[in-house]
């Protein structure tokens, strides 16, 4: 498929891309994203939930009450987990969420998500453009004249560009990656994808990889 090339002021260049057929064209598999979505997530996670067991517990040790003839049950602790405030059975402990995946899984799983994208109209390529200081207003300027006012947008840069990045830092609906960062989760969150030009070689070229 061949998409047309905006400048930052929303305009056509004349010049069109062609995009690979073997990333953007594919017929997408949903549990390479499942997997490779929910090992993102996993990854993400601090694991640093924790309870205290009735051996954690700070209360006295002292008896309860009688062993006999109180007419209730036997108790010994106040730390046993069936009174308020006592020790917690099978309580969360720290733990490591992770898990690896094969990195072709992972590669299918984003030529996926990209190709959802793509039958999605859900892609605009833009020349590359560069600010000469960080600005919220100008980078929003640009999103509006390519009409994507109001959508979540991830916008892929072909470099690390810190200007760009600290101008679309405090825009709650766009995040700007390199293209050699890209993952299957933010390329689904968002609504729309704005591709550099330069940065669709560096896709290719990662996800064409043995």
């Amino acid at each position: 498929m061949e998409l047309a090339v905006y400048n930052s002021n929303g305009q056509e260049t004349g010049r069109k891309v062609k995009l690979s057929s073997d990333i953007f064209g594919i017929e997408p598999n949903d549990h390479a994203i499942y997997l490779d979505v929910k090992q993102i997530l996993a990854n993400r996670r601090q694991g640093t939930h924790k309870s205290k067991e009735r051996a954690e517990v700070a209360y006295s040790t002292k008896k309860l009450k009688r062993q006999k003839g109180t007419g209730g049950a036997r108790a010994g602790s106040i730390k046993s987990p069936v009174f308020v405030g006592g020790g917690r059975v099978f309580g969360p402990k720290p733990r490591d969420y992770s898990f690896r995946l094969n990195k072709k899984v992972k590669q299918l799983a984003r030529k996926s998500a990209l190709a959802y994208k793509a039958k999605e109209n859900g892609i605009v390529l833009v020349e590359g453009f560069q600010m000469e200081k960080p600005s919220t207003r100008s980078f929003n300027t640009v999103l509006n004249n390519l009409k994507l006012k109001g959508k979540k947008t991830l916008v892929i840069v072909p470099e690390l560009n810190n200007n760009l990045y600290l101008s679309s830092r405090n825009l709650e609906n766009s995040r700007v990656v390199v293209a050699g960062d890209i993952n299957t989760y933010d390329i689904l969150k968002a609504n729309q994808l704005v591709i550099f030009e330069g940065s669709v070689q560096t896709i290719e070229n990662l996800l064409t990889q043995n």
